[in-house]
């Protein structure tokens, strides 16, 4: 039977309020539900006209938080100010009441082993009777709207106040579901909007393109919002080509910002550092030293000297860079040091080679991990292949030929791809 059918079953009862009053009380609470942004100011007028319609000394409402672990007085009305107040989840009437999910009321709490006699020995307060509705919303219950002693009559509660409270909470439930509806929404649009923020952050700090004629070129492709992989690159003034490419553990925002970190600092050294070794080493201390939660960057740093074609590199932990040959065979340069953030103090070596007519390509493993046409990892064999299928394209489109090759429909974008190409001279 329904809260509204209920009513109609007792106004026959004699009770204190007629049917049209009570219907009145429905509207005006469901009104002040609808209308107010204000969701615990209105709580708290509520559960004030509840305790004084139905004549009880005190009346609050209790909502279920950490998981359900906790039970929260949100409002309250009466001569004891509980509001914020804590319980275990199962605690008291209350607890009973969420558990069950159903209503209880009690004539006598000395007589209840389920009382919990130890907030009115916090409080001060006597409690006498109890009657307390669950708080449910699409079958979940969210927790509890409790009255304490009847002041009028016998001063014990009844079924018409038992089903007029049901009907009061109903409307309470759905009110308190729909504003925490709206708070959510209301928080993701503001961490998308602080996404796309730092997006754009991001995208700033990636160097803009220096046309067909600069020798190296780099692409970014985020699986979320926000990358945890970065390159670089800067021609310095003695004329040599400062490049880097690195992957950040973990994904999000802090990722992100440590990305950001890492980034900086390397642009700033590389105007003054001309060995990749040293840089990175520079670089290691300040991450060993700031960084913490276990995040470490794998990364790349290079010099490429376009007149002589030698190219300089320290590999911290990353995926080997490619050298694809004129001759169409591949070269890979592995990691000679552990990632940046490990060791505190470690040595990075450099590997000297000539470039000349060759390509160098440096990536992310969410390149080599995206799904080929088999939903198997590409690995660097099927990543050789995508580079042999688009070596015809000019420097400046090829790495935008490789992703579109990579986005399949067989392969969903699991990991932030990133790429750079360094282009040897005579090509």
């Amino acid at each position: 039977m329904s809260p509204a059918s209920n009513l109609y079953a007792l106004v026959d009862r004699g009770g204190g309020h007629t049917l049209e009053q009570q219907l009145e009380l429905l509207a005006e609470i469901s009104q002040a539900f609808a209308e107010s942004l204000e969701i615990e100011a209105t709580l708290c007028n509520a559960i004030e006209k509840f305790m004084q319609y139905l004549d009880a000394e005190a009346a609050s409402i209790f909502l279920l938080e950490g998981g359900n672990a906790e039970l929260v007085c949100h409002a309250c009305a009466g001569p004891v100010d509980i509001k914020g107040m804590r319980l275990p989840g199962n605690a008291g009437i209350i607890g009973k009441t969420v558990v069950s999910g159903s209503c209880q009321m009690v004539r006598d709490v000395r007589n209840d082993p389920d009382f919990a006699a130890n907030v009115d020995a916090k409080t001060g307060f006597v409690t006498r009777s109890i009657l307390c509705t669950p708080l449910i919303v699409r079958n979940q219950c969210i927790g509890a709207l409790e009255l304490i002693n009847k002041r009028g009559g016998d001063g014990l509660f009844d079924d018409q106040d038992r089903f007029l409270l049901g009907a009061l909470a109903s409307a309470a439930a759905l009110a308190i579901h729909n504003a925490r509806m709206a708070d959510q929404l209301v928080e993701q649009e503001r961490i998308r909007k602080e996404l796309e923020l730092a997006r754009e952050i991001q995208m700033d700090l990636l160097p803009a393109p220096q046309g067909d004629d600069f020798p190296v070129v780099g692409l970014n492709v985020p699986a979320l919002e926000v990358s945890g992989d970065f390159y670089d690159f800067l021609r310095r003034d003695d004329g040599l080509i400062y490049f880097s490419l690195a992957d950040v553990s973990g994904k999000g925002m802090n990722a992100a910002l440590l990305m950001t970190k890492v980034s900086s600092l390397m642009h700033h050294l590389a105007k003054e550092i001309d060995c990749p070794g040293e840089l990175l080493s520079r670089v290691n201390a300040e991450v060993c030293e700031s960084v913490s939660h276990g995040m470490f960057v794998t990364i790349v740093a290079g010099f490429y000297d376009s007149g002589t074609g030698l190219v300089r590199i320290a590999n911290a932990g990353h995926q080997p860079p490619l050298m694809h040959r004129r001759d169409g065979g591949f070269e890979e340069f592995g990691a000679t040091a552990p990632p940046l953030g490990i060791l505190p103090g470690c040595d990075f070596p450099v590997t000297t080679f000539e470039l000349n007519e060759s390509s160098l390509y440096v990536f992310t493993d969410g390149v080599t991990e995206s799904l080929d046409e088999n939903r198997s990892p590409l690995q660097a064999q099927g990543f050789m292949k995508l580079i042999r299928a688009t070596r015809a394209s000019p420097a400046s489109r090829r790495l935008r030929d490789i992703v579109t090759l990579l986005h399949t429909p067989e392969s969903d974008q699991r990991d932030d791809i990133t790429l750079m190409l360094i282009e040897g001279g005579g090509k």
